[in-house]
Formats: C-alpha cells, sequence, structure tokens
C-alpha cells in the first residue's frame, strides 16, 4: 500500500526525532564523562529534542528527502564539546565522537527487536508499528553511516583525526569549516548514495546476523 505524504511524515517523525537527539546527547554525555562540562552546562545532555532540533536540519531537509524517496539526508544543533577540555583531547576525541554513531546502532538494534515482536501488537497498532520500526532501522543506520564518513565535521572525520599521526591529523582536521559543503554537493550530485549504499547493506546484514 502506497503511503501519503502525511502518513510517511506521521511514520518517520519519531524515529528520526529520537534518533537525532540521542544521537547528540550521547556526544555530550561521553564528553562530560572525559571532563568536558560544556554540553552539560548548556542543557544540552537531555533526550528533549526541542533542545536539539534544527528547523532546517532536523525539520525540512528530511521531510524533502522522505519525499522525494532519497537518502534520508539531516542533522539536528551540533552539542558543544570543547575538545581543548578533555582530560586527553587527542585520545578522548575518538570515544566523544563515536558515542553519537554507537547510539544509532543500539537504537536500530531496539527497533529491529520492535519490528520483530511488532506481530504481537493489537491489530490495529502492528502495521504502522512495523512501518515505523522499518523506518527507525533505515534512519538509525543512515545516520550511523552517514556520520563514520572520514569527513570532518562529520564524527568519522573526528575518529580519523584521533587515529591519525598528528602530520596527517593537522591537514584532515583542516578541511572542517568545507566539510559540510563538500556533503550536500555529493548529496545533490548522487554520489552520495552510491557511497553510502553498500556500507548500509553491510550493516544491515550484520544487524541480522545478531538478531
Amino acid at each position: 500500500m502506497e503511503l501519503t505524504i502525511i502518513q510517511k511524515i506521521a511514520i518517520y517523525a519519531l524515529p528520526v526525532i529520537f534518533a537525532i537527539t540521542v544521537h547528540e546527547a550521547a556526544h555530550g554525555y561521553v564528553a562530560k564523562y572525559f571532563g568536558d562540562m560544556t554540553a552539560f552546562n548548556a542543557g544540552r545532555i537531555t533526550l528533549n529534542p526541542i533542545k536539539h532540533i534544527d528547523p532546517f536540519g532536523t525539520i525540512l531537509l528530511p521531510a524533502i528527502t522522505i519525499m522525494l524517496g532519497g537518502i534520508l539526508f539531516g542533522w539536528a544543533k551540533p552539542v558543544p564539546v570543547d575538545f581543548g577540555r578533555l582530560r586527553n583531547p587527542k585520545k578522548d576525541m575518538l570515544w566523544v565522537a563515536a558515542a553519537g554513531p554507537a547510539s544509532n546502532f543500539v537504537m536500530a538494534v531496539f527497533w529491529v527487536l520492535v519490528l520483530k515482536y511488532s506481530v504481537f501488537a493489537p491489530e490495529a497498532l502492528a502495521y504502522p508499528l512495523a512501518l515505523m520500526a522499518k523506518a527507525g532501522i533505515a534512519i538509525n543506520v543512515i545516520l550511523m553511516v552517514l556520520n563514520l564518513l572520514p569527513l570532518p565535521p562529520l564524527d568519522g572525520g573526528r575518529i580519523a583525526v584521533s587515529l591519525l599521526p598528528y602530520r596527517f591529523a593537522q591537514p584532515l582536521a583542516n578541511i572542517e569549516p568545507y566539510g559540510f559543503v563538500i556533503l550536500i554537493v555529493v548529496l545533490f550530485t548522487g554520489l552520495l548514495g552510491s557511497i553510502l549504499q553498500p556500507l548500509i547493506a553491510i550493516v544491515n546484514g550484520l544487524l541480522v546476523s545478531i538478531l
């Protein structure tokens, strides 16, 4: 059955909001654990989505990409992290950056379980719950894979900066001001989808094998 635009938005809204919200809160929580209180002091270590929503990146752009049927794309307001305040900035940056994609993987596992057990829900809820679970899996896998691309300011870029020797890490870190421009260009040229699809298939296969 083909869903209307309103039905698609209703199915995707909750998974999108929580995928992005938990992702950002995870960054803040891990930064606090390693000594940076910036996100905590700004009130950003919270599951309140209002604190993390970017009107364009969290609402408008994902809605457009869902309606057009392409790769779901969007972002939240980045949680402020002062890497200089971490106890070991270069080393701890890895864990702060990895927390977001890791949270998306955990949420993908959660939605797989919801899908698995949706058949036991009342008949009126089973189908929409299954659709929402499939949306939750897709969104979290896409956000996880997208954010692990080694392009600053994406999490994968920061992980790479943390792991690489300084002589390689510094030139990569210098790309950060242009990272989102590069990302938007590869999105609208279709190259981003070509990069992400094989990686998404690998993660989906891993989820199936685990559960």
